[in-house]
């Protein structure tokens, strides 16, 4: 096992999930569809035709996925609501049944020990909302906002730590630009106004939960990835400089403050709709930084191609996962310390982290999963380097609790902690849950020990 003993005391070990990836119970007590829903029942958009109907049918299973939680030794599960479950409609009448998931769920949480960390936005717009424009109109973040209000007054006297958004990064480009997310469109200026609605949104919901309750941990939660040059010519150089650009500085200099970087703006030609005491409230204070890393990005030019003409390199010979992204744990450690040194993040979350592999279920029922444990192994390892650096990462959520619903890729790929069998909804802790269990139990005796 390697040396995690830099972590702090009080380091947070948890487990994330979604809403739409493993709730199901889509049309029961009220919830009306998300953009997701519709998205997932179009024809050729989702992998073998997959939809997140039933996913792990968690909405009906709390209470065995909680003993699942206990029995990793969790401290805190990060989890999204449902907006559509909340507002049907994105606004107007609140779902009483749908919010009252969520207290049960809360209670739940606390009665076994295990810390709520709850996500208001984890991509799943109410259609309805979508309907009157989404994210590229400007209603959507005033929407967001009277929705992030409802729901901190139902659960805030409880649940301490929030994210606003969970990578913003995929609602804008995969889902405005590229269309291999909800909802599904190909449309640069669409993408760029969605990008800045998405911040608008974050700015005005967090202005209106500290109204609500002043004792919450406020933060966002972005998905970043270095992005290095292939080669050293200059057309590769520049390319990996945009794609910075592109992945993380446009999500991080905002909320930090430095406004949107003019480079990239220059870039996309897309008028930003910004008004007065906008980028104020797009820079609110946080409490802490949420990040998801999964892999590195290895750059080429790319001038044919779409904003920001910049594509990733396929090296051969590096190890992948199953979701063909390279494994580098590295770039995990790099991240960290690009938040603490340029940003100064004052505290710091790994918000998601894990590997999907294509787990063989063995004759006696368990399913080994050393790759897993082994990219779990590593990553962690980087975290306490980075701490060892001086970077104040205070938590580590593992991505993903369960196996479930991997958005366009369907059921096909897996990146549990707990293997699901979707046809009878049985769950089995994979070797790679056993081992982050013994990780998170040899930290507490390290903690007794010092204490």
């Amino acid at each position: 096992m390697n040396d995690l003993s830099a972590l702090p005391a009080d380091f947070v070990w948890g487990a994330a999930t979604a809403a739409y990836q493993i709730e199901g119970a889509v049309d029961e007590d009220g919830r009306a569809p998300s953009i997701w829903d519709t998205f997932s029942h179009t024809p050729g958009k989702v992998a073998g035709g997959d939809t997140g109907d039933v996913a792990c049918d968690h909405y009906h299973r709390v209470p065995e996925d909680l003993e699942l939680m206990k029995s990793l030794g969790l401290d805190a599960y990060r989890f999204s609501i449902a907006w559509p479950r909340v507002l049907p409609q994105g606004s107007g009448a609140v779902n009483a049944a749908g919010l009252a998931f969520y207290d049960r769920l809360v209670d739940s949480l606390l009665e076994a020990g295990i810390t709520p960390n709850a996500t208001l936005y984890h991509w799943d717009l109410p259609q309805a909302q979508q309907d009157r424009g989404g994210w590229p109109e400007r209603e959507t973040a005033e929407r967001f906002a009277a929705y992030a209000e409802i729901v901190v007054n139902a659960l805030g006297d409880r649940v301490k730590d929030w994210a606003t958004l969970n990578e913003p990064l995929c609602s804008a480009w995969i889902g405005h630009l590229e269309g291999t997310m909800a909802p599904g469109w190909t449309d640069l200026s669409a993408a760029v106004r969605a990008s800045y609605h998405l911040h608008l949104g974050h700015g005005l919901a967090v202005q209106a939960m500290r109204a609500a309750h002043s004792d919450l941990q406020i933060g966002i939660v972005n998905n970043l990835s270095p992005c290095e040059p292939a080669t050293d010519r200059d057309e590769d150089v520049a390319a990996a400089r945009r794609a910075d650009g592109h992945t993380n500085r446009w999500w991080l200099d905002p909320i930090h403050g430095r406004g949107y970087p003019q480079d990239m703006v220059e870039l996309y030609g897309v008028d930003l709709p910004v008004k007065d005491g906008d980028m104020e409230l797009i820079a609110a204070p946080l409490d802490w930084l949420g990040l998801n890393y999964y892999f590195p990005q290895t750059i080429v030019d790319d001038p044919a191609g779409p904003a920001p003409h910049a594509k990733m390199a396929y090296l051969p010979g590096l190890r992948r996962t199953a979701m063909d992204w390279e494994v580098n744990s590295d770039g995990l450690e790099q991240l960290l310390v690009r938040l603490s040194e340029e940003y100064g993040a004052r505290r710091i979350f790994v918000t998601e982290n894990g590997s999907a592999y294509r787990d063989i279920v063995g004759a006696d029922g368990q399913v080994d999963d050393p790759e897993r444990a082994q990219y779990l192994d590593e990553h962690l390892a980087a975290c306490a380097r980075a701490v060892k650096r001086g970077v104040p990462l205070a938590g580590y959520y593992a991505w993903s609790l369960l196996d479930n619903f991997e958005w366009a890729y369907g059921y096909d790929k897996r990146f549990g902690l707990v293997h699901v069998d979707y046809a009878t909804q049985v769950r089995t802790v994979k070797g790679s849950g056993r081992r982050y269990a013994d990780i998170i139990a040899a930290h507490r005796r390290r903690v007794r020990r010092a204490a």
